[in-house]
C-alpha cells in the first residue's frame, strides 16, 4: 500500500515539473509586447481600449504583454531591452513632448531591428516632434486630420500576399475612418477605406521599414467595439507578431 502511494506520489511531482517546464519553456517563446498606453483627457476609453488590445493578443498564448500608463518608461534603455515590440495606444493632451533621451531610446530600439505597433489617435502623440511622425508613417495633425461621424464602413484588403492580411477578405467595420493623415515617407499600404469626408481612399493599416526594424500602424480602434471586429483582432496580433518579428507563424 505504501509502495503504490510512493509511486503515485512521484508521478505527480513528476507531471507538475512537466508541466511547470513546458509552461516556462512556452513563456520564454512568447513575444514581449510592451503596452504603452495612459489618459487621453476623454478623447477615447482608453483604459478599455488598451485592455481589449491586451485581450487580444494574450488570448493569441503568441504574447508576453506588459502594459505601461507612463510612456516616460521610454527614458529607460534599460527597460525597453526587455521587450521585442512596443505597443502605443496612447494620446495625451497633458505630454507635450518627452525627454531627448526617450525619444533616443524609441528610435534606437525601432531601428535597432525591434518593432513598432501605433493605434488609432496615438500617432496624433508629440505633435512637435517631427521624426514620431516618420516613425509612424503618417501622423494624425490636429487641425488637419479628420473624420466624418462614426458609422460602419467597409474596409478593403489591398495587400492579400502580406503575412498580416493574408487569406482576409474585405470586412465591415463599425468604427471612425481616419483621414488625412500626414507624411510622405514610402509605406506598404494593406487596408483602406473610401472616405466621404476626405473624399479619398484612406489608407487604414500600412506598414514600414525603420532602419532594421520595422513599423505597423492601425488606424482602427476607437473603443471596445471598433476592436471586436474579428478581422481587425487578426490584423492586430498579427500585426504585432510581424513588427516584433517581420513574420506571421
Amino acid at each position: 500500500m505504501r509502495r503504490s502511494v510512493f509511486v503515485i506520489a512521484l508521478i505527480c511531482i513528476v507531471v507538475l515539473s512537466s508541466s511547470a517546464t513546458t509552461n516556462a519553456a512556452e513563456k520564454q517563446a512568447q513575444i514581449r509586447v510592451l503596452l504603452i498606453t495612459g489618459d487621453d483627457v476623454n478623447v477615447h476609453p482608453w483604459r478599455e481600449m488598451s485592455e481589449t488590445t491586451r485581450e487580444i493578443l494574450v488570448k493569441t498564448k503568441k504574447f508576453d504583454v506588459k502594459v505601461c500608463e507612463d510612456p516616460h518608461i521610454l527614458e529607460s534603455e534599460t527597460a525597453l531591452k526587455a521587450y521585442d515590440v512596443i505597443v502605443f495606444t496612447i494620446f495625451s493632451r497633458r505630454i507635450k513632448m518627452l525627454p531627448g533621451q526617450a525619444h533616443e531610446n524609441l528610435l534606437n530600439f525601432v531601428k535597432g531591428g525591434k518593432g513598432f505597433f501605433v493605434q488609432h489617435l496615438a500617432s496624433a502623440s508629440f505633435a512637435k516632434w517631427d521624426e514620431f511622425g516618420k516613425l509612424c508613417g503618417r501622423k494624425w495633425v490636429m487641425g488637419t486630420s479628420g473624420h466624418g461621424p462614426r458609422a460602419v464602413f467597409k474596409a478593403n484588403v489591398v495587400a492579400k500576399e502580406h503575412p498580416i492580411t493574408a487569406g482576409l477578405e474585405d470586412f465591415n467595420v463599425d468604427d471612425e475612418l481616419y483621414a488625412k493623415l500626414q507624411g510622405t515617407g514610402d509605406i506598404n499600404v494593406l487596408v483602406t477605406a473610401d472616405s466621404d469626408w476626405s473624399n479619398k481612399t484612406e489608407p487604414l493599416v500600412f506598414t514600414l521599414s525603420y532602419g532594421k526594424g520595422r513599423t505597423v500602424h492601425n488606424a482602427f480602434g476607437h473603443d471596445r467595439k471598433a476592436l471586436m471586429t474579428p478581422n481587425v483582432q487578426k490584423i492586430i496580433a498579427r500585426g504585432v507578431e510581424w513588427a516584433a518579428t517581420g513574420k506571421v507563424q
